[in-house]
């Protein structure tokens, strides 16, 4: 199973403070850890929103929003890709991260066989020529 684990933007993320010496060095030893473990597929740390944008799509058109965004709550500021055994294990995983005051959320990410019978066979092949494309291109 994959998962997302999310990290909630803070108001330090959304003013482009960056992490201590110390943080980055933590973060990078539990990085290695799930990478070791052979948990982590990917992560990375997003710039605040003032650099972002959203795109609404409603009634045929769309709408382009620049950040910054409100809500820092609700906001993303870094995600991982874990490959777990069970949504337990991606929890046991994160408990160890080095973080102090903020919130993660962890969503398991889809897979071919959670979409059922409308993932007809060539949905299945078109998906997979595009995951090739990517990996080809990394």
């Amino acid at each position: 199973m994959r998962f997302m684990v999310i990290v909630k933007a803070d108001k330090n993320s959304e003013a482009g403070v960056m992490p201590s010496k110390e943080l980055l060095t933590d973060m990078g030893k539990f990085n290695e850890e799930l990478v070791n473990a052979g948990v982590m597929l990917a992560g990375e740390g997003l710039h605040p929103t003032s650099k972002g944008a959203r795109v609404k799509f409603s009634g045929g058109k769309t709408t382009v929003i620049d950040g910054p965004f409100a809500e820092t709550k609700e906001l993303v500021a870094g995600f991982w890709i874990w490959q777990c055994k069970s949504r337990e294990e991606a929890i046991e995983w994160l408990k160890r991260a080095p973080f102090e005051d903020t919130e993660v959320e962890i969503r398991q990410v889809f897979e071919a066989e959670d979409f059922g019978a409308e993932f007809t066979p060539e949905l299945r092949e078109q998906e997979a020529r595009i995951r090739e494309q990517v990996q080809a291109k990394q």
